[in-house]
C-alpha cells in the first residue's frame, strides 16, 4: 500500500483531498500544552480541523485522538461539535512519566506524575443500519477479533500473518467492499479489547497486578524512535523538564528522530488495527514523525499523512520507508 505524505496546514491539505475517501483517522494531535515550548503545541485543534477530517472520512470512519489530561475536554467539544459521534475515551497508561513540577521547597510542587493519556473514539455518523454501512462502505465498525488480548496479556491473537509481519487476511471472516476480509475470526483466541491499554512496565503491572493480563499491552522499544534514521542528521533533544529548579534532573539526548512526544509502534498498529477495514486507507493530519504511518504501513494499510514542520516530515519519510522496505515510493507533497 502507498503512503503519501503531505507539507503543509493540515486544513489545507485535507481540503484538497477527495471527500469520503478516508477508512480511519488516527493522530497524536497538540495537547495545547507548549511542551517543551513547541510553537506546534500552543492550542488545541479547533473545530474547523475535524469540519476539514469529517468530510474527507468515509461515513462510518472512527477516528481515534490523543488527548492532554489538562486539555482533552476542549478537544472532544471541538471534535463533536464538527459532527462527529462520541463513541468511547481509551487510557494509555504507562509508567515512563516524570513530572514536569517546579521544586518550591519544603516537600512542595506544582504537578503531579503523569501516568496515563486519554483517547478519544469518534465515528462519522451514516443513516443506515451499522451492518448496511459496512457493506456499502466497509466502514462503521471496530475489528474486534483483530484486536483481541492474547490469554498471557498483550499482543493479539492473530498468526496470520507474513514476514514482516503483515496480516495475509482470514478467508472466513467479513468482507470489505474493497473484497478483503477482516481480521480475525476466532473468537476464542483472546479476551474482548478493552477501553484500557498499558505499555507492560514494571511501574504498571506492579499496579495492575494480574489484572494485567486483561488489557492490550504495547511494549516500548529503545530502538523503534530511530529505526530507519540512520542517514538523518542527529540533533539533541531535552526530556521536558525546563530548568533544574523542576523535579528531577534536566536530561538531553542526540537523536536522529528528535521528535518530543513519539508514540510506541506497537500501541499505533493496534489502534490502526482496530479502526480500519482490509486494504483501508488511514489519515494522520498532526503526523510528526509519522508514528501513525509507520504502524499504517506495517499492518498493510494505506496511510495519508499531514505535517506542518519539514524536518519532522522527513524523519517520517525515513520511518515509514523503512517499514514498507522500499516496496513503493513515497509521494511528497506540498499542500
Amino acid at each position: 500500500m502507498r503512503a503519501r505524505l503531505l507539507l503543509g496546514d493540515c486544513r489545507d491539505s485535507m481540503r484538497a483531498m477527495d471527500a469520503e475517501s478516508i477508512d480511519a483517522i488516527v493522530s497524536d494531535p497538540p495537547y495545547g500544552l507548549s511542551f517543551m515550548g513547541k510553537g506546534w503545541d500552543h492550542g488545541v485543534p479547533g473545530q474547523d480541523f475535524w469540519i476539514e477530517a469529517l468530510r474527507v472520512a468515509k461515513p462510518g470512519a472512527h477516528l481515534l485522538a490523543f488527548g492532554g489530561t489538562r486539555t482533552f475536554h476542549r478537544l472532544v467539544v471541538a471534535i463533536e461539535d464538527a459532527g462527529w459521534e462520541i463513541r468511547d475515551c481509551l487510557m494509555w497508561v504507562y509508567g515512563s512519566g516524570f513530572p514536569k513540577s517546579l521544586n518550591i521547597g519544603g516537600g512542595w510542587g506544582t504537578a503531579l506524575k503523569p501516568a496515563y493519556e486519554p483517547i478519544i473514539m469518534a465515528r462519522k455518523p451514516f443513516t443506515s443500519t451499522v451492518a448496511a454501512n459496512v457493506l456499502r462502505h466497509g466502514t462503521g465498525a471496530i475489528n474486534v477479533d483483530g484486536a483481541r488480548v492474547g490469554t498471557e496479556g498483550g499482543g493479539t491473537h492473530c498468526i496470520n500473518r507474513d514476514e514482516h509481519g503483515k496480516c495475509r487476511g482470514h478467508d472466513n471472516a467479513g468482507q470489505s467492499t474493497s473484497g478483503q476480509t477482516f481480521h480475525g475470526p476466532n473468537t476464542s483466541g483472546g479476551r474482548w479489547p478493552a477501553n484500557v491499554l498499558h505499555d507492560g512496565s514494571e511501574k504498571v503491572t506492579g499496579l495492575m497486578g494480574d489484572a494485567a493480563r486483561f488489557f492490550y499491552c504495547a511494549k516500548a522499544s529503545k530502538a523503534d524512535r530511530d529505526e530507519g534514521c540512520d542517514g538523518l542528521n542527529v540533533k539533541k533533544r531535552t526530556d521536558g523538564r525546563e530548568s533544574e529548579h523542576h523535579t528531577g534532573h534536566l536530561r538531553t539526548t542526540e537523536r536522529s528522530n528528535h521528535h518530543p512526544t513519539v508514540k510506541p509502534t506497537d500501541l499505533m498498529r493496534y489502534l490502526c488495527r482496530l479502526v480500519t477495514p482490509p486494504g483501508g486507507t488511514v489519515l494522520d493530519p498532526f503526523m510528526g514523525s509519522g508514528s501513525t504511518g509507520k504502524a499504517a504501513t506495517l499492518e498493510g494499510f494505506g496511510f495519508v499523512g499531514c505535517e506542518l514542520q519539514p524536518d519532522y516530515l522527513a524523519i517520517a519519510e525515513a520511518r515509514i520507508q523503512h517499514a514498507e522496505g522500499d516496496v513503493e515510493p513515497l509521494l511528497r507533497v506540498r499542500s
